[in-house]
């Protein structure tokens, strides 16, 4: 019995550790290619930041990663509220999203000052979430995580000037 019970506490410590290992790996191979913070008036949003493998933004190379820190509460359903709004900004329809905003409902916490949200985009186009470095969910169609990336990325987004420095070209 005390075995066992040493057994799971050693686990237990470890968990921790492992989330913060798998997220490392997320952006081990990855090089920073830029980074911004987003302000809306004087509230403080977030700081993000954008990385690839070497440290060059090319559209429709992968692998490559968005690591957002939040800087306020954020509630699971705004974010999901904010990328609908975002991609009918870029021009998407609800028949091509509204399958995507489901399953990031079930994949997305809510967010608490401090908290980190990463997507990393595999070399199979395949998305993968962490949450302050744990694993959350992913989504394994070709067309979201560059659907999701392009808010942030494409010539369309609401912020040119954060999207400039993502991608390292702060004189835009």
């Amino acid at each position: 019995m005390k075995k066992a019970l040493l057994s799971l506490m050693l686990l237990a410590a470890t968990m921790p550790l492992m989330a913060s290992v798998m997220s490392s790996r997320a952006l081990s191979d990855l090089q920073l290619v830029g980074q911004a913070k987003l302000n809306v008036l004087f509230w403080e949003i977030y700081h993000s930041s954008l990385y690839s493998v070497d440290g060059e933004y090319q559209p429709g190379h992968y692998p490559i990663a968005l690591r957002i820190q939040y800087l306020r509460d954020i509630d699971a359903q705004e974010l999901v509220d904010a990328t609908r709004d975002e991609w009918k900004k870029q021009g998407l329809s609800e028949d091509q999203f509204s399958s995507w905003l489901t399953t990031l409902a079930t994949i997305w916490p809510d967010i608490q000052d401090g908290d980190v949200l990463l997507l990393r985009v595999d070399e199979q186009v395949h998305s993968h979430f962490y949450h302050n470095s744990k694993p959350v969910g992913e989504i394994d169609d070709p067309d979201f995580g560059p659907a999701f990336l392009n808010i942030w990325l494409s010539e369309k987004a609401s912020y040119p000037k954060l999207r400039a420095q993502l991608i390292g070209k702060e004189d835009e």
